[in-house]
């Protein structure tokens, strides 16, 4: 049994977030709520020129998210009481506080903080860590076209932007798994490991577990 009624699982390009996310959701039978990347037209733009995409894909990112957990999480359904989601709203603010120039990112924090604080925060949030050589082997498995060019200085840079805003975040309940020696998509036991550990109730603050 978990004992939370929303949860995040958070992580780097090619952690695993939406395959953990959709397998606890059928096996729990919680409402999934699962990021809408492949709808964003600058995706893929962003990758070939980043000085001149990453402002309206860091806007259009954060208004998809914003629209689709406001009526997602505000909906409620009568057979589910438990919510998963592969993301949480503030990596809108992770991802563009690496990819923004300082007087974007300023106008980009200013329609942030407005959404941010008319979203709930998820009783526990889960961040999936993983070497850059393993979240690289994990891109290039998925085979989308537009990854495979993806710099290891830019996962780097994203997953220190999630560990600094881990730390500023004692009101949260976060559970930073090493899942280096997991594999939790192709190995049962490995997945029941990680749902044994979500299962265990948490203080607010940072829990860290290494496997």
């Amino acid at each position: 049994m978990i004992p939370y009624q929303f949860i995040a699982i958070e992580g780097t390009i090619g952690a695993g977030k939406t395959s953990l996310a959709t397998r606890i959701s059928q096996d729990f039978n919680a409402k999934l709520i699962l990021e809408q990347f492949e709808d964003n037209a600058f995706l893929p733009k962003f990758y070939e020129d980043q000085d001149k995409y990453a402002f309206p894909l860091e806007m259009s990112f954060m208004a998809s998210r914003f629209q689709q957990l406001k009526d997602q999480l505000g909906t409620h359904d009568l057979f589910r009481n438990f919510i998963i989601s592969d993301y949480y709203v503030a990596k809108s603010l992770i991802f563009a506080r690496k990819t923004l120039q300082p007087d974007e990112f300023n106008l980009f924090n200013r329609f942030f903080q407005l959404i941010d604080i008319s979203l709930p925060k998820p009783d526990l949030l889960v961040y999936l860590y993983l070497h850059v050589d393993k979240l690289q082997e994990n891109i290039r498995k998925r085979g989308r076209s537009y990854e495979q060019h993806i710099k290891d200085e830019y996962l780097d840079q994203i997953q220190s932007g999630y560990f600094e805003f881990i730390r500023q975040q004692p009101e949260m309940r976060i559970l930073l798994l090493d899942t280096n020696h997991l594999d939790f998509v192709s190995n049962n036991d490995d997945y029941q490991t990680v749902i044994n550990v979500i299962s265990r109730e948490y203080p607010f603050g940072v829990h860290r577990i290494t496997f």
